[in-house]
């Protein structure tokens, strides 16, 4: 007997509209999940962000992403990346991940080989990377959507290109730098 090919079939994957919404949760999940061991358990984990030119704060490419200065530094990062992520996923579906993984790297090493001798922690390099992506990405296709994409960006984010200059001492302009420099690349 064969399979009614109008029944509907268990889904395997994440589909439909909770597609767009599902990936940047989990990171969002896995973002305070860290945050809040380290933070229950008085973990000093400043030690797994970037630090320049040695070899060993290499590591922190990855794991800095994850590392947060504080209550502030994280929930300041956490709106502005489910937005940016979920555009991302929304309006650029089939490159996403390769927009994640090499600007997640990229950053990190730009990071890595730039920023003065310090810890440099925090998605900040990453929602830089977002931002910059979605802007410049939106303005080069010539597509209303994405450029109205763009344009909500500036309206929304727009006071964000101050902290790509050295202003506050604490605050990692570098990285703030690279993920914008990485994102641009990535829409070149």
């Amino acid at each position: 007997m064969k399979p009614n090919k109008h029944l509907k079939q268990p889904a395997s994957k994440v589909s439909g509209l909770a597609f767009y919404f599902y990936y940047p949760l989990l990171f969002i999940i896995l973002l305070w999940a860290v945050f809040l061991l380290g933070h229950v358990f008085h973990l000093h984990m400043i030690h797994w962000g970037i630090y320049p030119r040695k070899f060993s704060g290499l590591k922190g490419i990855l794991s800095g992403l994850f590392v947060h200065a504080g209550f502030k530094h994280i929930f300041n990062n956490t709106l502005t990346l489910f937005v940016l992520m979920t555009f991302l996923f929304y309006h650029y579906r089939r490159v996403a991940w390769q927009i994640l993984i090499l600007g997640i790297f990229f950053t990190g090493f730009l990071t890595w080989t730039i920023g003065r001798p310090s810890y440099h922690v925090g998605a900040s390099g990453f929602v830089y990377l977002l931002l910059s992506f979605l802007f410049f990405s939106g303005l080069f296709s010539h597509y209303y959507r994405l450029i109205a994409v763009s344009l909500i960006i500036v309206f929304l984010y727009g006071g964000l290109v101050w902290y790509l200059f050295p202003l506050v001492p604490t605050i990692s302009w570098e990285g703030h730098l690279s993920g914008f420099v990485t994102g641009l690349l990535l829409a070149i």
